[in-house]
């Protein structure tokens, strides 16, 4: 039986050490963001999902994310370099409704040229809320990652608003309906970071 923390099955257990992390900028146009050659991890998933919470744990830093309980702040492609060796980017989060539908139809813009146009793109963190069933918004980009055979993991976040036998039957839940990778979450609780960085790791790996 699948622990509660995670259902994905690991090759290895080598987990990925960050021992520095830099804030490089964020960027509203795909002609700005960096051209170096390393390999980059991308985090997407709905406003409000805990993109930059999660971000800020894996990295150590409490701040190095900005982190804001109204959705939608994240606007921009913010790229963190890792190790001096790779990038984490937060892409914005998407399906916020108390925003205009031309802003809304920006950011998917920039998210979908990004994903479509990096080169160094190694693999994408995709997050769900441990709360909520997958959107109609989430499926889309599902379907995109794997129509474009985008390396992918699933993380459920927030994973201490449920109880353990709670947390194990949605985990397996999403990863029976998702057909990827599926990792629970908590920076609270202090669950999957581990897990995490060990598939990343992984993903960076494999682009070197």
């Amino acid at each position: 039986m699948p622990s509660p923390s995670t259902t994905w099955e690991k090759r290895s257990y080598n987990v990925l050490k960050i021992k520095q992390c830099e804030f490089v900028g964020s960027f509203f146009a795909l002609d700005k963001i960096p051209r170096d050659r390393r390999p980059q991890i991308a985090f997407a998933g709905r406003s409000n999902v805990g993109k930059s919470t999660l971000l800020n744990h894996l990295v150590g830093q409490r701040k190095m994310a900005k982190v804001s309980n109204t959705p939608g702040k994240t606007r921009s492609l913010n790229f963190f370099l890792i190790n001096d060796r790779f990038n984490f980017v937060d892409l914005p989060g998407y399906g916020y409704a108390k925003v205009s539908k031309t802003e809304r139809a920006s950011w998917a813009r920039l998210i979908e040229g990004y994903l479509k146009t990096s080169k160094q793109l190694s693999g994408l963190v995709f997050l769900l809320d441990c709360r909520r069933d997958p959107s109609e918004d989430d499926f889309q980009m599902l379907d995109w990652l794997a129509d474009n055979q985008l390396p992918s993991i699933v993380v459920v976040t927030k994973t201490d608003k449920l109880n353990r036998d709670k947390t194990r039957r949605k985990l397996e839940q999403v990863q029976a309906q998702l057909g990827l990778p599926t990792i629970g979450f908590s920076s609270l609780a202090r669950v999957g970071k581990n897990e995490l960085l060990a598939a990343i790791g992984d993903l960076v790996d494999s682009k070197a």
